[in-house]
């Protein structure tokens, strides 16, 4: 349990930046399209790098980590530029 908090928190961490970046840019182009799925790569690295393994209750949790960092980057974005 440890291991798979200390994950999809690394994994929440991974995704803030480019959820910020995401919200920057047009939907679906090439950029929003990197910025959607390269942390997915950084998840599985981190999966691997943790000896977590495959084990199907680890995804919701995981999954949640993932759109939670990629929500919040675009919420910090956007107050961002509101208050530029």
């Amino acid at each position: 349990m440890n291991a798979l908090l200390a994950v999809a928190g690394g994994v929440l961490a991974v995704n803030l930046p480019f959820g910020f970046w995401r919200a920057g840019v047009r939907r679906f182009s090439l950029a929003w399209f990197a910025a959607v799925h390269l942390p997915i790569l950084m998840a599985v690295v981190l999966r691997l790098l943790s000896g977590l393994g495959w084990r199907f209750a680890t995804f919701p949790v995981l999954l949640g980590a993932y759109f939670t960092g990629q929500y919040i980057g675009g919420v910090l974005r956007r107050r961002a530029m509101r208050g530029a």
